[in-house]
This record gives structure tokens, C-alpha cells and sequence, in this order.
């Protein structure tokens, strides 16, 4: 058994007993693991499981209160999960459910990697953030404005038919990334005020690009490189 189906299998009863307070997160625990009492799993994934719990439980109501105040129209009930999928990466992210509830999902190995309460607090305000900044709806917009231009300018060239979808397909990635590295810095400067109101010290939790593979500062990469990121977080504190 691979390292992550172990922590997964290890991982997601305890976070179940210890969701008392109301983090939710996914049933799907395999049949066919066996189940555990909370003596039987190792000290290290208890403490990671009781750190995710009680952070989550601290940074929702002021990452919800943040909002509030900053997008008042926007829904700012938080739904903090655990993504349990066995392949998962470690990996955060935010999306909103079909009821536009802002959903803050973290992946059990992202839960085992972070070592210390204060990453735990920036990871989820930076995902927070997002949520706040309207990320998504202005990517979404960003995807179609660039399928749009690329595909009327296919258009006045004389393309059709394939060559005008793939015109349209190629603006829309180009759009989707066109801001990426600047809602991610904005995320970051966003998050440490949060993770900041908390209680939780955000350049300490930005030492966790410190052990982060660092993207560079790559044409249309998705994400900044990590010096800028600790700045913006100094920066954002200052």
C-alpha cells in the first residue's frame, strides 16, 4: 500500500471522530480498510488530523467575518472539507457549491505535509481569499473575454469550422492565466490578514513556501515565484 492510501486510511476516521466541531468531511472511507481505534493511529497523524480540526474551527468565523465586511453580497458561510480522494496531490483549493456556498477543500496529504498551526491558518486564509476576491467569477470571465477575441480574429482571417475552435480553446487558457499570478498574490496578501486576525503568525505560515517547488517566474505560469509571495504576505502585514 502506497504512503498516501496509508495516511488516507489512517487519516479520515480520526478526522470524523474529531469533527465535533463542524468541519465536515466525505464518508468514502474504503470497506475495505480496517478500522482503528484513535490509540492504534500513529501520534503524528493524530496531531495533523487535531490541527486541521481546530485550525479550520478558528479561521472560519474571521475568514466568514472578512468577507462579510469586504464582498457583503457574496454567501461567506465557509464549508471547510477534507478532499479524500486516494490520488489527491497536496493541494488547497476553493470553489462554491451549487447552492453558491464558498467551499475551502484540503487534501488529507496537503493535512499531513504542513507543520505547524500557523501554515495550517494561511493555507486555509489564502484559500479564503479567493472566495473574497471574486477569483473565479474573474478567471471565468477572463476564459471567455480570451476565447472571444481569439476567436473573432480567427474569424476575420477567414478561419472556420476546427481551426476556430482551437483558435477559441487557445484564448481561453491564454485568458485563464493572463491574472493567475496576481490573484494569487492578492489571495496571499488577503490570507495574512486573516490568518493574522486569527491569532495565527502569517509569515511564519509562509515559511511554507520555503519547502514548496518554486514555479519561477514562468510566461503565463499559474503561480508567482515564492520570493513574491513571502513579500506580498511582509508586505500585506506591514
Amino acid at each position: 500500500m502506497r504512503k498516501a492510501q496509508i495516511i488516507r486510511a489512517l487519516f479520515v476516521p480520526l478526522l470524523l471522530a474529531l469533527a465535533a466541531c463542524d468541519v465536515p468531511v466525505p464518508t468514502s472511507t474504503p470497506p475495505s480498510q480496517p478500522s482503528q481505534t484513535t490509540e492504534e493511529i500513529p501520534a503524528d497523524v493524530r496531531a495533523a488530523a487535531r490541527r486541521f480540526v481546530t485550525v479550520a474551527d478558528r479561521v472560519e468565523p474571521v475568514a466568514e467575518a472578512a468577507c462579510r465586511a469586504q464582498a457583503p453580497d457574496l454567501n461567506c458561510d465557509y464549508n471547510i472539507v477534507v478532499d479524500d480522494r486516494a490520488d489527491a496531490p497536496i493541494n488547497a483549493f476553493q470553489m462554491v457549491d451549487d447552492k453558491g456556498r464558498p467551499v475551502i477543500a484540503v487534501t488529507v496529504p496537503m493535512i499531513a505535509y504542513v507543520q505547524n498551526d500557523d501554515e495550517m491558518a494561511f493555507i486555509l486564509s489564502h484559500e479564503a481569499a479567493h472566495h473574497i476576491a471574486r477569483h473565479l467569477d474573474r478567471r471565468r470571465e477572463s476564459t471567455r473575454a480570451g476565447a472571444l477575441i481569439f476567436a473573432s480574429a480567427a474569424a476575420r482571417g477567414g478561419a472556420s469550422g476546427a481551426a476556430l475552435d482551437t483558435a477559441a480553446r487557445l484564448g481561453a487558457v491564454l485568458g485563464s492565466r493572463v491574472y493567475a499570478k496576481d490573484y494569487e498574490l492578492e489571495a496571499d496578501a488577503i490570507g495574512a490578514r486573516i490568518a493574522r486576525d486569527a491569532g495565527y503568525n502569517a509569515i511564519n505560515g509562509a515559511r511554507y513556501f520555503e519547502r514548496s517547488p518554486d514555479p519561477g517566474n514562468r510566461f503565463l505560469g499559474t503561480h508567482p515565484p515564492n520570493a513574491n509571495r513571502v513579500e506580498a504576505v511582509r508586505r500585506a502585514l506591514r
